[in-house]
């Protein structure tokens, strides 16, 4: 049957539009991944009829060579998401040695207008593993509740479904809510500290490390949005403290949690999840009336899906009965127990839960015993080799694949050839989820079973070695990170590695403290920089690679190659959290002579580089230049990408230090390489200071023509910088380029909202991403930008940033500043200093015109020294409006009229039409 875009097909409760790829249930869209939805469209177009596994593979991996597993895994998981069995319902069935085939009834549906579009919000929340059963009128409740009391607590033991029910909750009210729905997962979290940093990454706020509670509040206070946090028994005070803030703070924030026991915050309202309906006792019932319980109803379609030929008769009913009155209705348990049907039968599976459970106790206390009991029965039904995986697998925190697992799975009482099989089982018998990726295939332990798991392992005394290995993993894991960074979209590399981020946490905390690994630990800290750097998490990382240091310092066995490279990592992390200063300056000069000593020329440069960018900061741009000098003493002519590299940080050099013409020059030239180049040096791989090259570049390149006259060929430049930060989604590159560009252009332009607006996203970027360095720069800037908003902060104590300010408002200039200007140290900011102290100067109660005038001559012949044409253009003006003073009218037109002239845009920034006006008068007194 062929699928057309005006047809619906209908099957059971769903609705496909084939043309939207949109799955409705009821009125509500069920999200499938990508491949799941190829699968379904392929088996409805030829509905009744066998589809091959090679046609499957063929229609739905098309570019690819995949394995027959691929497909039997999404093929499972959409078959879960579907329910299929559910209330003895087929939709999809296996044939034997041939394929698949769908096989319920399809209703074809003439659609005369497509539906909207599903408003699917803004939401972090996971596509849907399984079909809820039996729990909608909690959901139904839970939802009506929520806009009235705000904060709710869904409370329950390990494996009564909370998760399952909140997900459901907030996947309902998707759309309702403007500002979306955001799932916080506490379970891979253990330090109290770290809820608010982990929710406001979530939220995309900033916060000050001085009250991160305060300060994610008041983001949080205009915002209308549902935050479900999953997970937080281990945690429950710092959880009540949050929620008690967020609702005085933040009247449109609701509240969704999920916690063994309540959290006993004011505002809390607590909503109790019962087990699953069971039959009672003594009921005498037909299969219609005994599926109408939902602890049966799971049982019997969890049992379909392990094990696809059972199908439960009336004389089944009793002992189906008995199992969910035994395992007391709870969810967990029930999955548990029917994956083991396939290999025990009914009978065998009662009489094993027989002699383990107690008749079903509905306390609290009896279903967490229940279920502990239902675990360690599971547990022991395994073999050697799958207790031992399953333990071991309980040290992952977030997600893992097959070869991760592996990895810290073999080892004694494992082989390479056994895992596969053990995983196998463990997915089979519910103990181990499967997630299915549109690319690849992941693995997660419910948190329950996790920490079943890590008691097994920790009683085994088996927790050392595979925190080892895990960590081994991990080391893995980020060398690989590091050789595909420089040929993989960014986008991709940060999806394949971010996803690891909770557990090299754990694996850092557990190798830098532990002594037998610490040497592991500190390969780990140095080789997992390109991470933290993606991610902008240079602060966090900071903190680790201080230790790292610490313990490479004080072992006997010196290992030259990885101080170095965590000397550069913390030059760098230092550099943006706290600028220039001298345990900056010392972790650079310090890995040069490490660099020299064991003659690292890569690791020389690098440190250079990361020099020369502290230099630059802190206004020191003879010494960068001649930072810059050095590296054609390096002999980098053999490596494109680091000449490259090289040769922007010229460029800079350059600009900083006033030669506009010869920086204009390179400046193009490095934007033309790069393009020839193919864009694969993202980063100054390795570098001391790391950005985009091409925001980099655009960036000083943005700055060179402004100088230079063309402040609207510059906005358009810094524009881009900035478009391709925000597109790579790089904090520290989006800071380095609103800092220098795009904020100072929009207000030399005069175009006040944008510098304002530019001026807000550098401070909430520069905050978010703990870019100390930027934040203080934006704070210096909105004196002038917005000044009637900015509180006052002292002035900046040296450095470049203390130059801009002056170049932003000539109020600003003092005698340190003019001393710089004087003997030369200056660099770009020269004239505009020198201009700024005759401003001061002509202002003055007693004006001194002779010494203010030949300032403005000194500031006028820089500028064009150094091809600096919109410093000409001020300091002109300047002189021009003195000699208007003294009526010296035809030597002020002849002075700035040929400047006025050189322009070929930018006539409505203020600048230009400032001397237009001044112009227009000249001539009128000239001839008056």
């Amino acid at each position: 049957m062929s699928l057309s875009p005006n047809q619906a097909i209908g099957f059971g409760p769903y609705r496909i539009h084939p043309g939207q790829r949109l799955v409705l249930e009821g009125d509500q869209p069920l999200r499938l991944g990508r491949r799941a939805m190829d699968i379904l469209l392929i088996l409805l177009a030829n509905a009744g009829e066998v589809v091959s596994k090679q046609q499957l593979i063929a229609g739905v991996w098309p570019d690819s060579v995949v394995e027959d597993i691929n497909l039997r895994v999404h093929m499972a998981a959409l078959r879960k998401a579907l329910g299929d069995g559910q209330a003895g319902q087929r939709y999809i069935v296996t044939v034997a040695q041939r394929g698949y085939s769908f096989v319920a009834p399809v209703l074809l549906q003439s659609i005369e207008q497509r539906p909207a579009a599903a408003n699917l919000g803004r939401h972090n929340l996971p596509l849907r593993r399984t079909r809820m059963i039996g729990r909608q009128s909690v959901v139904d409740s839970l939802m009506t509740q929520l806009p009235r009391q705000r904060c709710i607590t869904l409370v329950g033991p390990g494996g009564i479904g909370k998760t399952t029910v909140a997900l459901r909750v907030a996947e309902q009210l998707i759309g309702r809510y403007r500002d979306g729905i955001r799932l916080l997962d506490l379970a891979p979290l253990n330090d109290p500290g770290s809820i608010c940093s982990h929710l406001a990454a979530l939220l995309d706020l900033s916060l000050h490390d001085s009250e991160p509670m305060a300060c994610l509040i008041n983001s949080l206070r205009e915002r209308q949005l549902l935050l479900v946090i999953d997970n937080c028994e281990h945690l429950i005070d710092a959880v009540a403290l949050l929620s008690e803030s967020i609702l005085r703070g933040a009247p449109q924030v609701h509240i969704l949690a999920t916690s063994r026991e309540s959290l006993r915050a004011e505002g809390e309202y607590v909503q109790r999840l019962e087990s699953l309906d069971c039959p009672p006792p003594i009921a005498v019932l037909d299969r219609d009336q005994a599926m109408g319980f939902s602890a049966l109803q799971l049982f019997v379609e969890r049992a379909m899906a392990a094990h696809e030929h059972f199908e439960p008769g009336n004389a089944d009913l009793p002992l189906i009965i008995e199992i969910c009155r035994r395992l007391d209705g709870i969810p967990l348990a029930l999955e548990l127990a029917a994956a083991q049907v396939a290999s025990l039968g009914l009978d065998g599976l009662l009489s094993q839960l027989q002699g383990r459970l107690p008749t079903g106790n509905q306390t609290h206390l009896g279903r967490h015993e229940t279920l502990r009991a239902t675990l360690d029965w599971s547990f022991n039904l395994l073999n050697d080799c799958e207790q031992t995986g399953l333990r071991r697998l309980g040290v992952f925190r977030g997600a893992f694949t097959l070869e991760s697992a592996a990895a810290v799975i073999v080892g004694q009482h494992i082989e390479p050839g056994e895992v596969f099989a053990s995983i196998t089982q463990l997915v089979a018998k519910s103990l181990l989820n499967v997630e299915v990726g549109d690319e690849e295939v992941f693995y997660r332990l419910l948190d329950t079973t996790r920490r079943y798991a890590l008691e097994k392992l920790e009683r085994a005394t088996e927790l050392g070695d595979t925190r080892e290995r895990h960590a081994e993993r991990c080391l893995a894991l980020m060398h690989q990170a590091q050789a595909d960074w420089e040929n993989t979209p960014t986008a991709v590399w940060i999806e394949r590695y971010a996803r690891g981020l909770e557990d090299l946490r754990a694996a850092l905390e557990w190798t830098l403290n532990n002594e037998g690994s610490r040497p592991l630990g500190v390969r780990l800290t140095a080789t997992s920089a390109p991470l933290w750097q993606e991610l902008s998490l240079l602060k966090e990382y900071g903190v680790h690679v201080r230790r790292a240091l610490e313990l490479l310092e004080s072992s006997v066995e010196s290992c030259p190659r990885l101080e170095i490279a965590l000397k550069l990592a913390l030059g760098s992390a230092c550099y943006h959290t706290w600028g220039g200063t001298p345990e900056t300056i010392e972790a650079f000069v310090s890995a040069r002579r490490l660099a020299q000593q064991y003659d690292d020329m890569a690791g020389q440069l690098r440190a250079v580089s990361g020099h020369m960018a502290v230099n630059l900061s802190c206004g020191h741009y003879r010494m960068a230049l001649e930072q810059s000098e050095q590296f054609e003493s390096l002999g980098l002519h053999g490596d494109a990408q680091l000449s490259l590299s090289t040769h922007r940080l010229r460029v800079l050099a350059l600009h900083y230090a006033g030669d506009q013409h010869q920086a204009r020059i390179h400046a193009e030239q490095v934007i033309q390489r790069m393009a020839h180049s193919g864009h694969l040096n993202r980063f100054t791989h390795g570098f001391g200071v790391q950005y985009d090259q091409s925001v980099a570049s655009l960036t000083v390149l943005a700055r060179v023509l402004w100088l230079q006259g063309f402040p609207e060929q510059a906005w358009r430049t810094a524009r881009q910088a900035l478009d391709i930060a925000v597109q790579i989604n790089h904090g520290t590159s989006i800071c380095y380029t609103l800092a220098l560009a795009s904020c100072l252009i929009a207000h030399y332009n005069g175009d006040v909202q944008n510098a304002r607006a530019l001026l807000q996203l550098l401070l909430e970027q520069a905050q978010k991403h703990s870019v100390l360095l930027f934040y203080t720069w934006a704070r210096h800037y909105a004196q002038v930008i917005d000044a009637d908003r900015a509180p006052a902060i002292p002035p900046a104590d040296s450095g470049l940033v203390r130059e801009i300010m002056v170049t932003l408002d000539p109020g600003f200039v003092d005698d340190a500043l003019l001393e710089r200007a004087q003997s030369g140290a200056a660099g770009w900011s020269t004239a505009e200093i020198l201009r700024a102290r005759a401003e001061r100067m002509l202002a003055a109660e007693s004006p001194c015109h002779h010494s203010a005038e030949s300032a403005l001559q000194q500031s006028l012949a820089i500028a064009r020294t150094q091809g600096a044409l919109a410093w000409e253009l001020r300091s002109a003006t300047s002189l021009a409006q003195l000699w208007q003073r003294q009526s010296r009218y035809g030597e002020a037109l002849e002075l700035l009229t040929p400047i006025y002239q050189r322009f070929t845009e930018g006539y409505a920034t203020p600048d230009l039409r400032k001397v237009r006006l001044l112009l227009d008068e000249l001539r009128g007194q000239s001839t008056a």
